[in-house]
């Protein structure tokens, strides 16, 4: 039996062991936080104190910026803390922690998105059946099924992960503990189990996408037989984007998945951690609301109330 030292702590891949791209590190990863906080938490404000946005689109887009803000913090400040600090460790409680809740936002986030999808087929597709298809009873139901398809599949993956051996190594090829490279650390053939959940999950993946896509070729030949240009922009303005969100989020994280194993750090890595992990919750904002009027007009009556009511 080769000899198995208990792992109490894990040390993170850094961006460069150069203090000044360290700080500089540090400094682009606190403008990406601060905006993807500020835009996401703006919209959770647009929506919950502005009753004409109480409808299931925007419901759905304040649970998604919700999960945004869970998903970006749990992964950007600790590597901004030890880039400010020249360290590249991370506690086993708090790789634990990283991992159970990064993978249930961004399983949450997913299904919420696939609940996106439907409600824009049925809002577009079937817009005299809406009202009663997509009632205040089904909205919250949708969005509590995600929530617990995330919080279940987490647990399930993180408890069989963190059950594992580790004596390979204690390095994470990642700027965040990620159960790919956490697999490549194990020394027991027990981690065939762990990835059979990850080739479960991405089966669902590709059923939901597969079911996104379908809403969508749906919803294109809907608008395309719209006589009024005017609604063409608009629907076209409200699904283009939410595809391209799901496709820059689910193709980036099979990538990372579903790569060859190799113990060797790689900068593709650390680009597609970046990519399907910092990106998504940056984007959505910007994505979703700077080109929607009545969250837009909704922000400006909150400023303008808030003006007047300081004076």
């Amino acid at each position: 039996m080769p000899n198995r030292t208990a792992v109490t702590e894990f040390l993170l891949l850094g961006f460069s062991d150069v203090r000044e791209l360290q700080i500089l590190h540090f400094v682009v990863f606190l403008v990406i936080y601060l905006a993807a906080l500020m835009g996401n938490l703006l919209i959770v404000m647009a929506v919950a104190l502005d009753q004409h946005l109480h409808t299931p689109m925007y419901f759905f887009l304040m649970n998604l910026s919700i999960l945004d803000l869970g998903s970006i913090s749990v992964t950007l400040p600790k590597s901004m803390v030890n880039s400010l600090m020249n360290t590249r460790l991370i506690s086993y409680p708090g790789c634990v922690t990283q991992v159970f809740l990064f993978v249930l936002f961004t399983t949450t986030d997913f299904a919420l998105l696939t609940n996106m999808a439907y409600d824009r087929y049925v809002a577009i597709c079937q817009p005299l059946h809406y009202e009663r298809v997509m009632n205040r009873t089904a909205c919250i139901q949708m969005a509590a099924g995600a929530w617990i398809t995330g919080v279940v599949y987490s647990a399930l993956h993180t408890g069989n992960t963190f059950r594992l051996p580790f004596c390979q190594s204690n390095v994470i090829n990642q700027f965040f503990c990620e159960i790919p490279q956490l697999l490549k650390l194990t020394c027991s053939d027990l981690y065939l189990s762990e990835v059979g959940f990850i080739a479960f999950g991405v089966f669902i993946a590709a059923i939901c996408f597969v079911f996104i896509i379908v809403s969508y070729i749906q919803i294109f030949k809907a608008v395309l037989r719209m006589p009024s240009e005017e609604g063409r922009y608009k629907a076209f303005s409200t699904c283009l984007p939410h595809l391209s969100v799901v496709s820059l989020f689910l193709f980036t994280g099979l990538f990372e998945y579903l790569s060859p194993p190799s113990t060797a750090a790689s900068n593709p890595d650390l680009l597609m951690g970046v990519l399907y992990a910092v990106m998504p919750p940056v984007l959505n904002p910007i994505i979703y609301s700077m080109r929607n009027k009545e969250i837009i007009a909704s922000l400006q009556k909150l400023i303008v109330w808030r003006i007047f009511t300081k004076n």
